[in-house]
């Protein structure tokens, strides 16, 4: 089994490797290319794999290339994990709106939107040449913003689904608090990417017991402050919002924060230094504890679950991806891309179905999902215009005013990752 990981040089790249060595039963990989263009970071990278792979007992063969097709050809399932722009880039996302009183994020408001407008045409690129090279391929999406460019690879009929960290991190959460195995525990996860609910945890399955209700009785104060909410927002909500709500729920109070403190680029683009120098010593044969502060805490673990299930492995029978609505939430479109729970095998990915969404949160997902169209289509065919639309859809932003200055700083921040502009 050959798996190709665009973006591989990414200093986040040891903790897939870890949860491939650790998880080599349930996925089986005889080689394992890690493609980027930074040349210098993916040796130090692909050097600290190998030692992994080889303290580990695993005797997989990990190859590293700037050759994005050699790469990725003959390759079972390719995953994505690319930043376009890098830190940098990042960092810009989250510091300009902020200049217009609104969130900086990067995956999320008007940063968000910066990121897929130069994030989803290089995307479609490398899929299409996946597709050239081996059209039987499955892609696997880890880039932000998750959900737009999935729809994107979707829409262009791309073998793809979309992966978030945030649902089995919950599920290990609820899983520590209860003192059970997490793969007892079934989340009823409702939502977009970066824009779920748990309104349920379940003890074995889709029909076991909701223990949810406990949870927040027992150990709701522990849940808000991982969240940084009030505790009894989430006692009068009875349902565990992903910590993205918080951009919406708090928005002013996140945005004062925000001004009073560096970047979490600014944070991340030290670690990452810090990181990379200990890469290059050839007695680290293992994840660093750093690595933990970096973010995405159990991806590989998730990664390695929904690659099995699609080339028919031993994954798990249902986890939360991003897919196609197809009818699960009846108030969007078919083609809107949502985070569920869902059937996964070998010919992709099918939602489980969905109880009746609360109004509460209905009207949010489909305010966010028609804003993730009109991105989409600013992604694809560029233009202000098309820009300004999208963030006039946004509710992290909403007013013409605001619409008008971001857009303006969008453009002139990102001009040399959009060819439109």
């Amino acid at each position: 089994m050959k798996l190709a990981v665009v973006g591989g040089g990414s200093t986040y790249t040891p903790e897939l490797i870890d949860g491939f060595a650790r998880l080599r039963d349930t996925l089986p990989i005889t080689e394992l290319v890690l493609v980027d263009p930074a040349a210098e970071r993916l040796e130090l990278v692909g050097g600290l794999a190998r030692r992994i792979f080889a303290k580990q007992g695993h005797d997989g063969k990990i190859v590293t290339t700037s050759d994005l097709d050699a790469g990725v050809e003959g390759a079972d399932a390719v995953l994505l994990q690319l930043r376009v722009g890098g830190q940098a880039a990042r960092n810009q996302d989250e510091t300009w709106p902020l200049e217009c009183g609104c969130v900086g994020q990067e995956t999320t408001g008007a940063g968000g939107l910066a990121k897929a407008l130069r994030t989803v045409p290089v995307v479609l690129d490398i899929a299409e040449r996946v597709r050239r090279t081996n059209p039987d391929a499955w892609i696997i999406d880890f880039t932000n913003p998750v959900g737009i460019v999935t729809r994107a690879l979707l829409q262009a009929g791309h073998k793809a689904v979309g992966l978030c960290n945030v649902a089995i991190g919950f599920q290990r959460k609820f899983a520590k608090l209860l003192d059970v195995a997490p793969s007892s525990i079934h989340l009823d996860h409702v939502g977009l990417n970066h824009l779920t609910w748990e309104t349920g945890v379940r003890l074995g399955g889709p029909e076991g017991e909701n223990l949810l209700p406990r949870l927040l009785a027992e150990h709701g104060g522990a849940i808000a402050e991982d969240l940084h909410l009030p505790r009894p927002v989430l006692d009068r909500l009875g349902v565990v919002p992903s910590y993205y709500l918080r951009y919406f729920y708090a928005h002013d109070e996140v945005v004062r924060e925000l001004g009073t403190k560096p970047s979490r680029a600014a944070e991340v683009a030290a670690m990452e230094k810090e990181l990379l120098e200990m890469y290059g010593d050839p007695a680290l044969d293992e994840k660093p504890a750093l690595l933990g502060k970096r973010g995405g805490a159990f991806y590989s673990e998730a990664a390695v679950d929904l690659a099995a299930s699609l080339l028919g492995g031993g994954g798990s029978r249902h986890q939360v991806v991003n897919t196609y609505n197809n009818g699960t939430l009846p108030f969007l479109p078919d083609d809107a891309v949502i985070e569920t729970q869902a059937a996964v095998g070998t010919d992709g990915a099918v939602p489980l179905p969905v109880a009746a969404v609360d109004p509460l949160y209905a009207g949010l997902i489909a305010n966010v999902t028609a804003y993730e169209e009109l991105a989409l289509e600013a992604a694809l065919r560029g233009g202000r215009d098309r820009v300004f639309k999208a963030l006039l859809a946004h509710p992290l932003v909403g007013q013409y005013a605001y619409a008008d200055g971001l857009t303006d700083r969008l453009i002139a921040h990102n001009r040399e990752h959009l060819a439109w502009a």
